[in-house]
């Protein structure tokens, strides 16, 4: 299993929202490619990197800072927010990002994701509200279930899914096992937990479950609720 720290970008700074809502930023960092190093230095191997400007626009919206990032880090990225069109793909492949992240178009045009899927290095981003997708930056939620959409997605070619419990991102309220379970068993693909990790037993507890590939540590690190440097070590030594 994976352990993937997480920058969020707002206005060219590294924050973290609650539940999603962008009048809920709080500000970690006015340089995030400094916080990138420092995830570097603990022994990650891969950063989970968010336009949160982008995934309500549409399109790029922090471009400056995640060239920056790139150029300071040689961690494998994961980039999500806004990307929409193949031309998007492209640019950041370009750029050196060596994973793009679907969310809001995986739902609104499955067989297009597909096909970029076949083309490029593409994980989906599932992020759901009480088991129903959510899209547009988490402000719509859609009728289309999480764990159909992860169906959906069953050989496509997609490298991994991101899921989501919306209701428990930024909330250190302990991460949703069972809906991730569902998830990776929907899908059969590699399955990376997001939202609510609280600390090192979310870590265990995605761990014991066998099927669950990663796990995204934002606020939980941010807030100085977990050693990720001892939870590094953990996740690397249960592999012998």
């Amino acid at each position: 299993m994976e352990i993937l720290p997480a920058i969020d970008l707002k206005d060219g700074k590294c924050v973290r929202l609650t539940k999603g809502a962008m009048e809920s930023a709080k500000i970690y960092s006015d340089e995030p490619w400094q916080v990138a190093q420092r995830f570097e230095e603990m022994g990650a191997r891969w950063l989970h990197l968010v336009d949160l400007n982008g995934a309500f626009a549409g399109e790029p919206r922090n471009l400056e800072q995640i060239e920056k990032i790139r150029a300071h880090t040689s961690l494998k990225i994961e980039l999500g927010g806004g990307i929409r069109d193949e031309e998007t793909i492209k640019r950041y492949l370009d750029m050196g990002i060596d994973r793009l992240i679907l969310g809001s178009i995986a739902v609104r045009d499955p067989e297009f994701t597909k096909e970029m899927a076949s083309r490029y290095p593409i994980a989906v981003g599932i992020d759901a509200v009480d088991g129903y997708v959510a899209v547009e930056g988490w402000a719509e939620r859609s009728t289309v279930r999480a764990t159909e959409l992860a169906r959906e997605f069953a050989a496509s070619g997609v490298q991994a899914i991101i899921c989501t419990d919306v209701g428990r991102d930024g909330t250190l309220e302990g991460v949703n096992v069972d809906f991730t379970v569902s998830i990776a068993e929907a899908s059969g693909i590699e399955t990376i937990a997001s939202g609510g990790v609280a600390g090192i037993e979310d870590i265990e507890a995605l761990l014991a479950t066998g099927v669950v590939a990663g796990v995204i540590v934002g606020k939980a690190f941010y807030e100085g609720r977990i050693d990720l440097v001892r939870a590094f070590q953990m996740v690397r030594g249960s592999h012998g």
